[in-house]
C-alpha cells in the first residue's frame, strides 16, 4: 500500500467480548489508526467490509460462525485488496500456512501486547508480513522450505498432512482446527486414507505407513 494520506482505518473482528473491548482500546489509544467498526461474526466481518472498507481487518481465527481463514478467501475473492492479520489462540504452523495462503498478510497469537498489535497493523497496511514472535521460526521454515507435503502410499498431498497429524496423536477435532475444515471433512479424508493404506483404524495407519517407508517424509519426530 502507497503512503496512506489519512489515519488507517481498521476493522476489529472477535466474537469474545473481553477481549474485542481490550482491542477497541488499544486501536483508539493509538496514534494514526482509526477504529471504523467492529464485528462478532464471519457474516458480519464481510458485511462491515463491504460497508466500512477499511485498511485493515483484525480477524479473530475461530468464529462462531466460520473462521478466519474462510473469510480472509471471502474477501479476497471479492476483490477487496485491504490487509488482513489474523488473531488466534494457538501457536500452530499448520493454521498459519493456511492462513497466509488465503492472502493474510499477518499472524498473532492473542497474547500479543498492545505495540505488537499496532505495529502489525502498520506493517500490514503497507504490505509487510507480519508474525508473531512465537511463529517467526516456522514463518522462515515455509519461505525456505519446500512448498509442498511429500506425497506418500497414494496419498494426495492434504491425505499425507493428515497422516502425519494422526501419527502425532492429534484426535479429528485438533486436525479440524489444525487444517481449519470441519470435522466433517476430516472425516472424509481419514476414510479414503484407510481405504488407500488398506487399514480400519489408527494404530494401523501409523503401523503401515512405517512399513512403507514413510516414517521421515511423514514425521522425523515420529515415535
Amino acid at each position: 500500500m502507497p503512503d496512506h494520506p489519512g489515519p488507517l482505518r481498521v476493522l476489529a473482528v472477535d466474537d469474545h467480548p473481553v477481549y474485542l473491548r481490550g482491542l477497541v482500546a488499544t486501536l483508539e489509544d493509538a496514534e494514526g489508526v482509526e477504529l471504523c467498526g467492529t464485528a462478532p461474526t464471519a457474516a458480519a466481518a464481510v458485511e462491515a467490509v463491504t460497508r466500512a472498507q477499511p485498511d485493515v481487518v483484525l480477524l479473530d481465527l475461530n468464529l462462531p460462525d466460520g473462521n478466519g481463514v474462510e473469510v480472509t478467501r471471502t474477501l479476497r475473492g471479492s476483490g477487496w485488496a485491504g490487509a488482513i492479520v489474523i488473531l488466534t489462540m494457538y501457536e500452530d504452523e499448520v493454521a498459519l500456512r493456511a492462513a497466509l495462503e488465503a492472502g493474510a498478510r499477518g499472524y498473532l497469537v492473542k497474547g500479543a501486547d498492545q505495540e505488537e498489535i499496532v505495529g502489525a497493523v502498520r506493517a500490514a497496511a503497507h504490505g509487510g508480513l507480519v508474525v508473531g514472535p512465537q511463529l517467526a521460526d516456522q514463518l522462515a521454515g515455509m519461505l525456505t522450505g519446500p512448498a509442498t507435503v511429500p506425497r506418500v502410499g497414494g496419498l494426495s498431498e492434504r491425505e499425507t498432512e493428515i497422516l502425519g497429524l494422526i501419527a502425532r496423536g492429534r484426535t479429528n477435532p485438533q486436525i479440524a482446527r489444525d487444517l481449519v475444515v470441519s470435522d466433517k471433512t476430516v472425516r472424509n479424508h481419514i476414510t479414503n486414507i484407510f481405504a488407500k493404506l488398506g487399514v480400519s483404524d489408527r494404530e494401523q495407519a501409523r503401523v503401515r505407513a512405517l512399513e512403507l517407508g514413510l516414517r521421515e517424509q511423514l514425521d522425523p519426530h515420529w515415535p
